[in-house]
């Protein structure tokens, strides 16, 4: 650490509250609006910026843009045709991002989550067909110019996911700051037995998460969707 770093004054807190209040999972964007290779990096600068214990620094990214992300996307929206309903017990999470049960209140949450997006959506219980090509938005990268995957090395532990998610999220911060919104994507570790090989990870890899990253269509329905928050009190116990 410097001694800027030590003494720096953030001259505009209210800008650094609006990156964090203004982020989104943006699940529509500008595809003909395109992202320049620096502006990516810099982002991903900043985001190396996270903290991580030991200084282990755990992060590995792989950035599509162009013919690559394309093909990317034909190739597994073609899986997720051709299986279905399938898809998942097919080419299913292989590390156990979701819990093997679920239990309250985090499955009531999911619930409402999924429910209130179709419901925004105009996609009622029932409509498989909608539900499908609603699902494979997120394979298309919801349209973004740029798709982001992160992998770790299967040898860490437990603790360099919480350092990862740190990164993740210094990362969409930073691309607020530069006028860019981002999608988190789990979906895309349904996927990693494509995924990995596709990217080029070693076999010592494993498929963290994918996003999205590029400018919101702010003419898009469902970018005005936002997920509720719980009340601090309902997370905290003042000891």
């Amino acid at each position: 650490m410097t001694m800027s770093q030590v003494d720096a004054v953030v001259q505009d807190p209210t800008s650094v509250v609006a990156a964090i209040e203004s982020r989104f999972s943006c699940r529509a964007f500008l595809r003909d609006k395109p992202v320049s290779r620096q502006q990516v990096e810099e982002i991903l600068r900043l985001a190396s910026c996270a903290a991580s214990s030991t200084n282990t620094q755990p992060w590995k990214v792989y950035v599509l843009q162009g013919d690559r992300r394309d093909a990317l996307v034909a190739q597994v929206c073609a899986a997720h045709d051709a299986t279905l309903a399938n898809f998942t017990a097919e080419y299913g999470e292989v590390d156990g991002y979701y819990p093997s049960e679920w239990v309250s209140p985090y499955i009531d949450r999911r619930r409402h989550n999924g429910w209130t997006l179709y419901g925004h959506l105009g996609i009622g219980k029932g409509e498989k067909d909608k539900m499908h090509a609603q699902g494979q938005r997120n394979y298309r990268f919801f349209d973004a110019p740029v798709g982001l995957m992160f992998t770790i090395d299967r040898v860490m532990g437990r603790g360099s996911l919480i350092d990862y998610g740190m990164f993740l999220q210094t990362l969409m911060l930073a691309a607020r700051a530069l006028g860019l919104h981002t999608c988190p994507q789990a979906a895309w570790n349904n996927c990693a037995k494509i995924v990995l090989p596709f990217i080029g990870a070693g076999a010592n890899e494993m498929l963290v998460c994918g996003m999205a990253l590029g400018y919101a269509d702010e003419s898009a329905p469902v970018n005005t969707y936002r997920t509720p928050r719980e009340a601090v009190e309902s997370f905290t116990r003042w000891i």
